[in-house]
């Protein structure tokens, strides 16, 4: 890749958390080349499929997207190779197997929801308020085998009020 170009992205998430971070990456001009995110599933009454809000966000912009059962199904892998993504960026996925984070060249970066270590996996956000936190923010690493482990890229600290719901923190 030349200095000037924009990597080649390959994005993951599933909820509307990380649609933000999709859309902020297309508005800054990055090259989103697909997008990984969590098979569709019945909801609702009627039980009909159901997309992720990162999906609708994906093909109302025109990205492929990709929703594997299997993180580690050949196929799966075959297809995200032929993207040849230099990068890849996780926000609010699921845990990727070595195979997955450790295929594109410049390594596969995460957002989490959290000041790490404090609050890794599942529901940092709705942690944090249950726990009385009166701090909290965002964390940028480059993803290694445990889960939101890595090098420290860039934290964003930001204060959560005495009667903040998780709701609200979120957004």
């Amino acid at each position: 890749m030349h200095p000037t170009e924009s990597p080649r992205i390959i994005f993951m998430g599933t909820p509307d958390f990380a649609v933000a971070s999709l859309d902020a990456l297309l508005q800054n001009g990055y090259e989103v080349v697909a997008v990984v995110t969590a098979p569709d599933k019945p909801a609702g009454r009627g039980m009909k499929l159901a997309e992720t809000a990162v999906k609708q966000f994906a093909v109302r912009k025109g990205i492929p997207v990709l929703q594997p059962v299997r993180l580690k199904n050949p196929e799966f892998t075959r297809q995200l190779k032929e993207f040849q993504a230099d990068i890849q960026v996780v926000v609010a996925f699921r845990m990727l197997p070595e195979l997955v984070w450790n295929m594109p060249p410049m390594g596969t970066i995460n957002l989490h929801g959290s000041l790490l270590p404090q609050y890794r996996g599942a529901a940092p956000i709705n942690r944090a308020i249950m726990n009385g936190e009166t701090e909290t923010g965002l964390t940028t690493f480059k993803m290694q085998q445990e889960i939101d482990t890595g090098n420290i890229l860039l934290t964003e600290k930001m204060s959560i009020g005495p009667d903040e719901t998780a709701g609200e923190l979120h957004d």
